[in-house]
């Protein structure tokens, strides 16, 4: 580390701060900051070296002034909190500050809202979040919300300088004292669900001819989201290359349907199609344009005018998942659908399809790295949870190589 590093370092949001400590006729001047002199946060390291060099300068100018080490800000957790609000999740999804409201509103701002920042410890905040699961018997994948939640104040914190840097490390960060998730029960089953050869079956011929038969298709052989699904353009389908690329999903947003930016970038990716999936959407295509001439009046009379993910208004029948009649389809829409199948023994969520999708071609040795790329995973340990996990098709791959030993 050069000398100019010294003291400097990058926050989690991106800011710099500094620090720095010296000796002006015996006496220790220790201070820390992450703003100009003016007030704005340090946007590059060179800025922070530049506000340290003239802390220092000020400092040492004026020893006859007591200076005592800045000790961090007694704040509440709902100050933080709102703090973030303001000024930390600008960049965040709709859904993401939606959720994080919630949890908020419904949950922490009674228990910990006027806490002091300082005073909480890890051994309060676990058994907070064990009796939301054991007692409460929230689910596990609901309780770890909460855990995102105060890793996510105190990350605040400490980006501002409310939080030293050893309890930051002792909440957060050190794997032998930070706040952790309970024990997972024996009766939860956090596993990837993949439907059986026979439940893929009864679904082909449940979906057949259906008003979702598109988006049963996208999810079953392409592995979309739900939300990218609906989002589908027909602009992004390229039939002469064979390829759907994914470039934005459908939300609904105070109380209206959006066409939103993905949540990650690596979602952001082109699926290769396989014969199936060209073959039917070589047929909506034809039944589309047929539609477009015979039934004009009627698509225009039923369309739905729509926000795009630049703000601008588009019409739902440049939607892929657009009935023929013009009538728009959403994650709704799939809702019949899951009642009936449950109905017939399937216990069907459409994001299992995804699972089913993704745990097929693991078991078919599809590598690593390209199913990574068509699940749209940001972490290759995500992907490799398909490959690990028991499908029925993988149990009987599993039994023939073992027969050859």
């Amino acid at each position: 580390m050069s000398t100019t590093d010294a003291g400097i370092r990058q926050l989690k949001n991106g800011n710099w701060a500094y620090r720095f400590s010296i000796s002006v006729n015996g006496q220790k001047i220790s201070q820390r900051g992450s703003t100009n002199s003016e007030g704005q946060p340090l946007k590059t390291k060179t800025d922070a070296i530049r506000a340290r060099k003239k802390a220092i300068k000020l400092a040492q100018l004026a020893p006859e002034l007591p200076v005592k080490e800045k000790e961090p800000e007694k704040l509440t957790i709902a100050q933080v909190f709102e703090e973030y609000r303001e000024k930390g999740r600008s960049d965040r999804a709709y859904n993401t500050i939606l959720k994080q409201d919630s949890l908020w509103l419904n949950h922490l701002q009674e228990s910990f809202g006027s806490r002091i920042l300082d005073e909480i410890e890890v051994a309060e905040i676990t058994d907070y979040l064990a009796k939301l699961y054991y007692e409460e018997e929230y689910s596990f994948r609901y309780v770890e919300s909460f855990l995102k939640m105060f890793y996510l104040i105190f990350g605040q914190a400490y980006s501002r300088g409310y939080l030293s840097v050893d309890r930051y490390n002792r909440l957060c960060v050190n794997k032998d004292t930070k706040i952790h998730m309970p024990k997972l029960k024996t009766d939860d089953d956090l596993d990837i669900v993949a439907f059986s050869d026979e439940e893929c079956a009864m679904m082909d011929e449940h979906f057949s001819g259906s008003n979702a038969e598109t988006a049963y298709i996208l999810g079953r052989y392409c592995g979309l989201r739900i939300n990218e699904c609906f989002g589908l353009k027909w602009q992004n389908v390229d039939l002469e290359e064979g390829v759907i690329r994914i470039e934005q999903q459908m939300q609904y947003q105070e109380g209206l349907v959006k066409l939103v930016p993905l949540k990650t970038r690596n979602a952001r990716r082109t699926i290769f199609m396989n014969s199936k999936v060209k073959e039917h959407f070589v047929a909506l295509a034809a039944a589309k344009a047929e539609a477009e001439e015979k039934q004009k009046q009627r698509r225009e009379q039923n369309q739905t005018m729509i926000y795009d993910v630049d703000g601008s208004k588009i019409s739902n029948l440049e939607l892929v998942n657009t009935l023929l009649n013009g009538k728009m389809q959403t994650v709704n829409s799939m809702k019949y659908h899951s009642k009936e199948l449950k109905r017939k023994g399937i216990n069907f969520k459409y994001h299992f399809l995804r699972h089913t999708y993704g745990t097929q071609l693991a078991v078919l040795n599809t590598p690593t790295h390209l199913l990574c790329n068509q699940m749209g995973h940001g972490n290759i340990h995500v992907t490799e949870r398909y490959y690990i996990a028991l499908s029925k098709n993988g149990i009987d791959v599993l039994r023939k190589n073992l027969e050859q030993l």
